[in-house]
């Protein structure tokens, strides 16, 4: 029996729920050994039905008002998904390589069609999910996702990150608000003040990781510039210091700038979590800890490393468990009288996405 099943009936009142997570690390290794095995002797092949029974699993022991969610995705719509997508860059690379005028056709073509193929993906993972057999849904187009993936993952590139927070913002509300559960409509709209403060304290890590970079570089500067003037000119023992400094500062590097990175992806959590409304009344919240969830992310590395990959399924679950135990929603009114409503509305547009519900083609 499921915990869907067994759990006792949520009550009817409104106020704040949180989600709660039931996965255990024991029963997730199961399904991860048999996933990786299969997929080893199927040359990848299974990999798709391994997304699926993964998928089921986590959404399975994920409850909110004693509900879980569900996963209706099959494994042969995300192989044809994935092979349609492996396909075309394999045609687009072949054509490339017989006609050298068209050496940029690759690259064109993946910025006109990956917006769509954005856009698609994330319909397809609504549609094949469900929560109290009600299916949910996204409205958004190729134009949207342009503007949200590609420019603003470009103008993040090139002002060196200043922009990283209106990027995350075009990303949430595109996502965001084009989310549907039941024809009710979810609203997403982060403010820049929060954003930027989350950014603010991710870039000065970063800062201190460039500083440290920098401070190397001219500790050694009297052993680059003749490198640099005269190749061959320094003896391998003068080389070894060199060596050192550059291995301290790729460590240096990757560590300052993964720790901006998962603050920075802590922080818009929260922020777009709790500036999301449904159906216009009902508050989402997410406050999980930037420094909790660092850590976390950091030991799962350290520790799938040095179990040779055998503690991931434990990894998986633990950040799960944070993550979803620190997300909840504000609901105004009666709870009952709400997904009454929603289960009536919702049944009919559900029976439109059991006939033809496309393909996972993978972003």
């Amino acid at each position: 029996m499921s915990f869907a099943e067994s759990a006792r009936p949520a009550g009817q009142a409104g106020g704040f729920h949180r989600i709660v997570f039931t996965g255990k690390a024991s029963e997730y290794f199961g399904i991860w050994i048999v996933n990786v095995l299969l997929t080893i002797v199927t040359l990848g092949i299974y990999s798709a039905w391994a997304k699926v029974r993964r998928n089921r699993y986590f959404f399975g022991n994920t409850v909110l008002l004693g509900r879980s969610f569900e996963y209706h995705a099959k494994g042969l719509q995300i192989l044809i998904g994935r092979l349609i997508v492996l396909g075309g860059f394999v045609v687009l690379n072949i054509i490339a390589a017989l006609v050298p005028i068209l050496v940029l056709l690759p690259t064109l073509v993946v910025l006109i069609a990956l917006p769509w193929l954005v856009a698609k993906g994330l319909r397809f993972s609504a549609r094949v999910t469900s929560y109290r057999n009600v299916r949910f849904d996204f409205v958004g187009g190729a134009g949207g996702a342009f503007k949200a993936f590609i420019l603003g993952s470009l103008l993040a590139v090139i002002t060196i990150g200043i922009l990283t927070p209106l990027a995350s913002r075009w990303v949430a509300r595109y996502v965001g608000s084009n989310l549907r559960y039941g024809g009710k409509a979810f609203e997403t709209d982060p403010k820049l003040g929060p954003l930027y403060k989350s950014w603010l304290l991710s870039f000065l890590i970063a800062l201190v990781g460039l500083g440290i970079i920098a401070l190397l570089v001219l500790m050694n500067l009297s052993l680059i510039l003749p490198m640099i003037e005269t190749p061959g000119l320094l003896t391998p023992e003068q080389q070894i210091p060199l060596i050192f400094s550059a291995v301290i500062g790729y460590i240096v590097l990757f560590a300052t700038f993964g720790i901006a990175g998962l603050f920075y992806k802590a922080g818009v959590r929260n922020v777009t979590w709790s500036a999301t409304t449904f159906d216009g009344q009902h508050q989402l919240m997410s406050d999980v800890s930037r420094t909790r969830y660092t850590w976390i992310a950091i030991s799962n590395v350290i520790v799938t490393i040095l179990t040779l990959g055998l503690m991931r399924p434990w990894a998986a679950v633990r950040m799960a468990r944070y993550t979803w135990e620190h997300t909840g929603i504000t609901f105004t009114g009666d709870v009952g009288e709400l997904f009454n409503r929603i289960e009536a509305q919702g049944s009919a547009v559900g029976s439109e996405f059991m006939d033809f519900e496309g393909f996972d083609f993978g972003f």
